[in-house]
């Protein structure tokens, strides 16, 4: 599909994204990133700074090779000239030139305080500035973009100078003007006015770029578009800056869903989670969970109310179906539960229970009492549904039963330490001791649970725990607290998470690990 020029999704992820604290992104990092863009298919992908920053020049450089962009248009971000230069024998602009970028954004001071502070010339010169710098990358055959820096904070101050620059700009032959919220400062209904009031003025085509500093660069950005803004700058999951910028997924996904607007290619809005889950891999950020329309949260219920209502109808506390952007309803089992929620669960995991008020009760029951004591089922799927089928399968039958475990930890007095764990059990009709060594007391009883069990049920050896996390419960009894432990396993193409509480780390831990090969070896298709 051709992108309609009527309106653009802008991201700035490899730019103003790559400024936020903990982002470090190689080149191959931002040629991957680059693909994920161009796969949900935004109009404009800003590569970086070429000729200020040498990794963003090897970017252009790799990129002319090794992108093939179905969708989008590469970007390069510069500034305009030196002031008492010219543009023709500005070596920064040259810079722009050599990326060979079909797009430039320049950025230009807007605030008059700035020019005079930060770029110590004149407002006159700052508007030969643009001119120069923008009638320059036109006749090199360059379409180009104004970023008009601090410029809400600069219309506050000095109306008609800010209202100059958009001028300037668009009268060099600018495409776009893009009037940004560089501090993050504004409010929706701020912004709507200020661009209503420069898009009548000046007549230019005119962008957003917001940044998150109030919370609002969303709403902001939206607020723009409902001025009349038709150039939208983003970056995917708002990685920006301090807090950050205006989020890519929620925006387009407003704008495709609540303003009915198609900004982007047929069928990719709903390749939108798994794109923004597959960039934060990328920058090595876990994904946040709570992150409107891509979060694992964002379709999650939790309240028996809610869980009521929605088996009637998912709309009824949904604003969208979680299908259109990639996601789906997930139903959290809780002290919060009621039968509803128990139903609607175990329809999730493929039980049908909804005849059997007595089993629907039992398992309300057991969970409310469990989450008293510690456990959270809504963190730990696979937990509920071996407790589930406890309570379908009365007395079910174990792979393997536990007759006791042992975990020693042997600390010397040159600081080294020796784990060592043993299990005693019994697996189809026999009594198995096994012992293993590790790098601590559960790795330990994790080995020697592998190596009690690996003999009968050589599928264990598929299965690895990737995450494992520790919570000391709120009590009085100091070291005596409950503690509770939730560890993730995965058998190479799925994952699953199961809990455990007792007053020891270790005992928690062997909890969840029982579970998490039982579990295991039922998703392998055994039964015992």
């Amino acid at each position: 599909m051709t992108l309609s020029d009527d309106f653009h999704v802008f991201d700035t992820t490899l730019r103003d994204g790559a400024q936020r604290e903990g982002i470090n992104l190689t080149v191959a990092d931002k040629l991957t990133i680059a693909r994920h863009l161009d796969d949900f298919g935004v109009g404009f992908i800003e590569g970086g700074w070429p000729g200020a920053n040498p990794r963003d020049t090897e970017f252009f450089a790799r990129a002319a090779d090794e992108l093939q962009l179905q969708h989008a248009q590469l970007v390069a971000f510069g500034a305009t000239r030196r002031a008492g230069g010219e543009a023709a024998t500005d070596a920064q602009l040259a810079a722009l030139v050599a990326s060979g970028a079909p797009v430039v954004t320049l950025v230009a001071k807007s605030h008059d305080r700035h020019v005079e502070l930060a770029l110590r010339t004149t407002l006159d010169e700052n508007l030969e500035m643009v001119r120069d710098s923008v009638e320059y990358l036109r006749a090199q055959g360059r379409r180009v973009f104004i970023d008009c820096e601090h410029f809400f904070d600069g219309y506050k101050a000095n109306r008609e100078y800010a209202l100059a620059v958009v001028r300037t700009a668009h009268q060099a032959g600018a495409d776009v003007v893009v009037l940004c919220d560089t501090n993050g400062g504004m409010l929706p209904t701020g912004v709507r006015d200020i661009v209503a009031d420069v898009l009548l003025e000046t007549g230019a085509r005119l962008g957003m770029h917001a940044q998150d500093d109030t919370g609002c660069a969303v709403a902001n950005t939206l607020a723009a578009v409902d001025a009349g803004a038709t150039h939208v700058q983003c970056t995917a999951n708002g990685y920006g800056e301090r807090v950050g910028n205006a989020n890519l997924f929620p925006v387009a996904a407003a704008l495709e869903l609540k303003l009915d607007r198609r900004v982007l290619p047929a069928g990719r809005l709903a390749e939108m989670t798994r794109i923004s889950h597959a960039i934060a891999e990328v920058v090595n950020l876990t994904p946040s969970t709570h992150q409107p329309y891509v979060g694992v949260s964002a379709f999650a219920h939790k309240a028996g109310l809610h869980a009521s209502a929605i088996k009637v109808d998912p709309d009824l506390y949904q604003h969208t179906d979680p299908a259109l952007v990639g996601n789906s309803m997930r139903m959290l089992v809780s002290d919060m539960a009621g039968r509803a929620s128990v139903e609607l669960k175990a329809k999730e995991l493929g039980y049908d229970v909804s005849a059997d008020r007595e089993t629907v009760g039992r398992v309300v029951d057991t969970v409310k009492a469990r989450e008293l004591q510690g456990y959270t089922y809504e963190a730990a799927d696979a937990s509920f549904e071996l407790l589930l089928r406890d309570e379908i399968n009365d007395n079910r039958e174990r792979f393997f039963a536990l007759e006791s475990w042992r975990a020693i930890v042997e600390q010397a007095a040159d600081g080294s330490q020796a784990n060592e764990a043993t299990v005693k059990l019994h697996a189809k009709g026999e009594r198995i001791i096994a012992t293993g060594e590790g790098n601590g007391p559960v790795h330990a009883l994790d080995m020697a649970l592998r190596a009690a069990l690996e003999r009968f049920y050589p599928q264990l050896a598929a299965l690895e725990l990737v995450d494992y996390k520790v919570r000391i419960l709120e009590g009085e009894h100091g070291t005596r607290s409950q503690t509770r432990v939730l560890v993730t396993t995965s058998n190479g193409q799925d994952e699953w998470s199961t809990v455990g509480v007792a007053e020891n780390v270790i005992g928690a831990s062997w909890q969840a690990l029982e579970d998490a090969y039982t579990f295991g070896l039922l998703r392998a298709g055994l039964e015992p």
